[in-house]
């Protein structure tokens, strides 16, 4: 039986709209939101849902209405059904859900470029600038976070629109705050960087960091603070599902282990040897395991190792972080900030700020939740 969560009115309503919003991530956070604001689980792993962030202002989660494109097909309750066949959901979830799933997926619009697409980069441009704008009149939001969860993109050409910039100029045409949870350009096009500050927009990204990353921004500090001496740190990485496939492709790898070298030398310093190597293994759908090997000097020069093993699901790792930023952003728009929030770093492993280690960025999101209360 499907929950039926009281509706607030349309003004108090926020709008997500999910680049790749059929995904496993998107689907995920769908479903998690609908199951949180109906009472039906605990809201673990939201960090905008502990006490440091309970007087901030942030949006009901019940207030959230669902919309986005993807350049898939298969309908976003079978999607959670396929999820929780694979553990990722519980496995009566998407049926106590499906009315809401059902009504979000009615919003999802066909992406692009799809192969034999004509249209030029200004025309996607435009038209993913009309779905959003429909969005918001149909739904009557009262603004719109558009997030961008869609496979890891291989870096462009020079001169060449991805995908993930032309649906990051599609939300700033249509006044959209925006966050790119992927390791993909986005906003960071040499087109759109002077726009984006231009647009009077809140915006954050990029690169969600959700797993072997988060634990390099904790340890990395450690080996610091102690003039512990890192000669090398290298890692592997096992996962399927779509980041799988999408980073068999080398240049995909490229844009992905480029924010994980740059939390180890934002912390370290230094760069260390070693490197990450990405495999894809279907079989292992949405679950990933990543290995890491540190080698490092103590005192007298005393050779030592530190073996770190992360065992997770990826998807259940991202999505209360999406509807954290989600909330977080739509919150900037509302109290008139603008630009880039080096405040929401903690999210990230490529962030718009300085610093990566998890200690002091968790400090400044705090502060940031102190300041978004402040202007109620």
């Amino acid at each position: 039986m499907t929950h039926h969560a009281i509706t607030p009115a349309a003004d108090t309503r926020t709008g997500v709209w999910l680049i790749g919003a059929r995904g496993s991530v998107a689907t995920t956070a769908v479903s998690g939101c609908a199951a949180l604001a109906a009472g039906l689980l605990p809201p673990t792993g939201m960090v905008t849902e502990t006490p440091a962030f309970a007087d901030s202002g942030l949006p009901a989660l019940s207030s959230l209405v669902f919309g986005g494109h993807d350049t898939a097909s298969t309908p976003l309750p079978k999607r959670a059904e396929e999820l929780a066949a694979q553990g990722v959901l519980p496995h009566w979830l998407p049926a106590a859900v499906q009315g809401e799933l059902a009504a979000a997926d009615e919003r999802v619009r066909p992406g692009g470029p799809v192969p034999g697409d004509v249209r030029a980069p200004e025309e996607l441009i435009a038209d993913f600038a009309t779905d959003l704008r429909d969005f918001a009149r149909t739904t009557g939001v009262a603004r719109t976070v558009v997030i961008n969860v869609a496979s890891t993109e291989p870096e462009p050409a020079h001169g060449e629109w991805p995908a993930s910039s032309l649906y990051a100029a599609a939300a700033l045409r249509a006044g959209c705050a925006y966050v790119n949870f992927t390791p993909s350009t986005g906003l960071r096009h040499p087109q759109l960087e002077g726009a984006a500050q231009a647009s009077g927009l809140p915006y954050a990204g990029r690169d969600g960091k959700t797993g072997q990353t988060l634990l390099r921004a904790v340890l990395g500090p450690m080996f610091t603070q102690r003039a512990l001496a890192v000669r090398a740190w290298s890692g592997t990485n096992l996962l399927g599902g779509g980041d799988g496939a999408a980073l068999a492709d080398p240049a995909a790898a490229v844009a992905k282990n480029a924010g994980k070298e740059r939390v180890l030398a934002d912390t370290l310093g230094v760069a260390p040897e070693g490197q990450v190597h990405i495999d894809d293994v279907p079989a292992l759908g949405d679950w990933k395991t990543a290995w890491d090997h540190v080698a490092f000097d103590g005192f007298l020069g005393t050779r030592m190792v530190l073996q770190t093993i992360w065992q997770g699901c990826d998807s259940a790792l991202a999505a209360p972080l999406v509807l954290d930023l989600a909330r977080l952003l739509a919150r900037a728009r509302e109290v008139g900030l603008r630009g880039p929030r080096p405040e929401l770093g903690f999210y990230f492993k490529d962030p718009d700020g300085e610093g990566s280690a998890l200690a002091e960025q968790y400090a400044r999101l705090l502060a940031f939740a102190e300041r978004l209360g402040e202007s109620r």
